[in-house]
């Protein structure tokens, strides 16, 4: 008998390696237009932008959100009685607005917390906001997983919060420092020597609401300020939180690239926290009408930045890291959420479209 000669086996197909392809030779194929697309698209739907202000009452929080974005945006300018008193619990008011500038639609709402700080006893007085913010994320969440979702589903998230320091300081324990006993007593040097400036409130608010928010400190009214007291306040300030290890935005670990990193770090090192005035009040200077606060010795121009830092803080909330707010609050801040929410459920059930409520923001 004649062996039995084995088959050869059939080589592996070896993918073919991608041709490079001078798009020149070609003639133009148009990729640059996604960007135009994108545009287009954006101008039609719009967007969306959630931002809360927190703060003890009278130190401005309504006045700068309608200098900011140059409308009467806020809850009092909305709906303010004169004759409203205090909350005794800490209360959430979301007004919406739709804003259109240049053809760009946003759908503004500003959530205020009237009520915060303005009681004698101020214990936990954070958790109806750190509630209210969760609950938007849970309202996000559960129109994701719903079978017949919306193509757009609205967006109720805060995407930023600012927290308002008052100017004049207070006493703040020491709360042991970074364990690292060079650093510590040279931080609690500093402290000692210069004096505190934030609330044991200020410092208990940030720990817990820097996890789920992106949190912007602003020192109010820094009109009452000298130059030399302001320079002085923020650096207390940035070594406070730095020595309680509390993150604000934009965070170091969310930084993308070098660019980024070289950008935030020049804000978080010099602008951070912004010392800011607001009026939606104009005045003659100089031939130009400004806004700004007239007093005996002259007018405060809001959007000189002689006068204050307003001006910075608008262009990093609105011109340079709006966008980056709403993704980092995507990202990061839902995703966290989104992630420890399902593990603890073991997964949600699709939520159907009889039993679900709307969660459409307001008008």
């Amino acid at each position: 008998m004649s062996e039995l000669v084995p088959e050869p086996r059939p080589k592996p197909a070896v993918p073919m390696k991608p041709m490079s392809i001078n798009s020149n030779l070609l003639g133009y194929i148009g990729i640059d237009t996604i960007i135009e697309q994108m545009r287009k698209k954006t101008m039609k739907t719009g967007f969306d932008f959630n931002i809360m202000v927190v703060g003890q009452s009278g130190l401005g929080k309504s006045t700068l959100v309608n200098t900011l974005f140059k409308s009467q945006v806020s809850r009092k300018a909305s709906s303010w009685n004169r004759e409203e008193k205090i909350p005794k619990t800490v209360e959430i008011k979301a007004i919406g607005h739709v804003i259109e500038e240049g053809g760009v639609k946003m759908k503004l709402t500003v959530i205020d917390t009237p009520g915060f700080g303005d009681q004698i006893n101020n214990e936990n007085c954070w958790e109806p906001i750190e509630k209210y913010i969760n609950e938007q994320y849970e309202k996000f969440l559960k129109e994701e997983v719903n079978i017949a979702r919306k193509k757009r589903i609205p967006d109720t998230r805060v995407h930023c919060c600012l927290y308002f320091i008052s100017p004049t300081g207070h006493s703040v324990p020491w709360s042991g420092g970074s364990g690292r006993v060079g650093e510590d007593k040279v931080a609690l040097t500093v402290l000692l020597f210069l004096g505190p400036s934030l609330r044991p409130l200020d410092l208990e608010f940030m720990k817990h609401l820097s996890k789920v928010v992106n949190i912007i400190p602003v020192i109010a009214k820094a009109d009452t300020m000298t130059l030399e007291e302001k320079c002085e306040f923020k650096q207390r300030v940035r070594k406070e939180l730095e020595v309680n290890g509390i993150e604000f935005y934009p965070q170091k670990e969310f930084d993308e690239d070098l660019e980024d990193k070289t950008e935030n770090d020049k804000i978080r090192q010099e602008s951070m926290p912004f010392a800011v005035v607001g009026s939606d009040k104009e005045y003659q200077v100089n031939g130009k009408r400004v806004l700004g606060r007239k007093t005996p010795w002259g007018i405060i121009e809001v959007e000189n930045l002689n006068h204050c830092e307003f001006a910075l803080l608008r262009d990093f909330v609105i011109r340079t890291h709006l966008q980056d707010l709403k993704e980092v609050t995507h990202n990061i801040h839902y995703e966290t959420y989104r992630a420890k929410r399902l593990n603890d459920n073991g997964g949600l059930p699709p939520v159907s479209v009889d039993t679900e409520e709307s969660h459409d923001s307001n008008p």
